[in-house]
């Protein structure tokens, strides 16, 4: 679970109604209020009219082309960070973007906690989330202050094992495999059929795990991992 010191307003602007009402629901249940504009226009109003702490803005947009979006956004001198997500894959659309003053950019089809981490570590790096905490039971993970403690007590763990708790913290109570981990933590590149993600999660799960009665971190045989309270 997450919480905020404040309310987080996203803007979520995409043209197709499914992929739209599906990534609305998943931010919600990250914690985060989310408005959604289904064309460039009524984009430009909802940025103008609203006070926003991000928005994530598709390319191919009715009325207004998420590119001539983005330039007005920038030319009003609004500092709201951008995530552009988009299913055009060409460099040049990514270069053009971040030119345009994008702070990142998403490929379609994306997995959905890939975009909650790019939203909630974007977020971060603005200092629009002045707390972050991730919590399942009484392991609680303080993003912001890199701190884990379980109860009273405190975890230190490196920077590849932060990641991957944060990881499983941000996917409470889901199958994670062992290919969205390592994708995670080290990189689209990484070869996932190394024993490096298990070795990992043994690591944590021993510095999470060991000495409480009640345990977090659990294999699914076949399947891959799952933190559940």
């Amino acid at each position: 679970m997450m919480f905020h010191e404040q309310e987080i307003r996203v803007l979520l602007v995409e043209d197709e109604k499914k992929l739209a009402h599906l990534t609305q629901r998943q931010l919600q249940r990250a914690g985060y209020s989310v408005e959604v504009a289904y064309d460039g226009m009524e984009a430009k109003e909802k940025i103008l009219s609203s006070e926003l702490s991000l928005i994530i803005l598709d390319l191919n947009l009715p009325k207004k082309s998420g590119f001539e979006v983005l330039q007005e956004v920038r030319s009003q001198a609004l500092t709201i960070p951008v995530i552009i997500v988009s299913g055009r894959s060409k460099v040049e659309d990514r270069i053009k973007s971040l030119g345009l003053g994008a702070d990142d950019y998403l490929m379609k089809p994306f997995d959905s906690s890939e975009l909650l981490a790019r939203v909630s570590s974007l977020l971060r790096r603005s200092g629009r989330v002045g707390m972050s905490i991730l919590q399942a039971g009484d392991l609680t993970m303080d993003v912001a202050h890199h701190t884990v403690k379980r109860g009273s007590e405190s975890i230190a763990l490196s920077p590849k094992e932060f990641k991957l708790l944060e990881f499983f913290l941000n996917n409470k109570n889901q199958v994670l495999t062992r290919k969205r981990i390592a994708e995670y933590v080290w990189g689209p590149a990484f070869d996932s059929q190394t024993n490096v993600v298990d070795v990992y999660v043994s690591y944590l799960r021993r510095l999470v795990d060991k000495g409480f009665k009640k345990k977090l971190i659990h294999t699914l045989h076949g399947e891959g991992f799952i933190l559940s309270e």
